[in-house]
């Protein structure tokens, strides 16, 4: 936008066989229609609701130019985005699906916790879904996935979109899923550390409280979110062995510029150690597609000699937290913090 110290950072997260030829065009069109939108009318980043009104019709023009896009089929393709503004003390967040932001910050007693800033737009929500089955479309789980209500067509059982709102997906605008985010303004403090933006494959396998506990245990900033990606698809390779690895993607957006965590490493949590303790450092992952054709990771996942230096670091750090903190009584305050649904 031309403007000093404006940040703008966000994630896609793309499904359906164009997935991610859909995530990329939005990549590159939603700032681009945010910057115009902005400048056309004269939004101060400190005035949420101006804010508010125009990245919502950033959104819905970005939407509409995917439609327009003749090189896409995002019928039945689409791609979820999280972002946020920064402005100096001014945090903007917009959510659009299933991907979400937190907030690192300080509560009373200097201790990391994680605040959740954007809420999960899954069918499974009550004013989502209730949206939805008003437009005619349908919500509703399969027989082998009880626990995930996905959106299908009226007449079709197709294409069991797991998210409420998206980019893309034409197949369902006419029933129920918009490409209106939901728009929230934050205030920052002095207490508050990072934001982390990640696709839900992060957030299907690691809580709130693990992610902020993994980005602030990096010794260099610019390896976090590396790092965060690599501890992701070890979860999944040992929560759910044989299965597919989601795509994982994450921007860490740092507050400060000094080192973070250096004596507060004493208080990460077991699973932590122990996930980080079966670490491999030869990740490798076959090309596959799930039965919808969305493409999944479909390539050799490499760590680089820094990444693999970094995590080890932080195995070996954490393993020593944790035996010196053998001589004393854990509490509840030990491993505070929201966890992921």
């Amino acid at each position: 936008m031309g403007e000093k110290n404006v940040f703008f950072c966000a994630v896609f997260d793309g499904h359906g066989p164009s997935g991610h030829q859909v995530a990329r065009h939005v990549c590159h069109t939603l700032p681009y229609q945010l910057s115009t939108v902005c400048k056309e009318n004269d939004v101060a980043v400190g005035a949420d609701k101006d804010w508010e009104a125009s990245i919502i019709r950033a959104f819905e023009e970005s939407d509409e130019d995917l439609m327009l896009e003749e090189s896409l089929d995002s019928y039945c393709s689409g791609t979820t985005a999280v972002t946020v503004i920064k402005q100096d003390e001014h945090l903007i967040i917009s959510n659009l699906g299933d991907s979400r932001a937190i907030l690192c910050t300080r509560d009373n007693e200097n201790q990391l916790i994680p605040i959740q800033l954007t809420v999960d737009l899954k069918p499974s929500i009550p004013s989502e879904a209730e949206r939805i089955l008003k437009c005619g479309g349908r919500v509703f789980a399969m027989d082998e996935e009880s626990n995930v209500p996905r959106v299908w067509m009226p007449d079709h059982d197709c294409p069991g979109l797991a998210m409420a709102r998206a980019f893309g997906d034409f197949c369902l605008k006419d029933h129920g899923v918009i490409a209106i985010p939901q728009v929230s303004y934050r205030k920052l403090t002095s207490k508050d550390e990072f934001v982390v933006l990640a696709t839900d494959g992060v957030w299907d396998v690691l809580t709130n409280n693990e992610v902020i506990r993994i980005v602030a245990s990096a010794k260099k900033q610019s390896m976090a979110a590396k790092i965060l990606v690599y501890y992701a698809v070890q979860a999944w390779r040992t929560k759910y062995p044989g299965s597919k690895v989601d795509d994982c993607a994450v921007v860490c957006l740092f507050l400060k510029k000094r080192p973070l965590l250096t004596r507060s490493l004493s208080d990460m949590s077991k699973n932590v150690a122990s996930q980080l303790d079966g670490a491999d450092s030869n990740l490798i992952s076959k090309d596959r597609k799930t039965e919808e054709g969305e493409t999944v990771i479909n390539c050799d996942i490499t760590v680089d000699p820094m990444a693999l230096d970094e995590l080890n670091r932080v195995k070996a750090f954490t393993k020593s937290s944790r035996l010196g903190s053998l001589n004393r009584r854990k509490t509840s305050k030990d491993f505070g913090g929201t966890e992921a649904n």
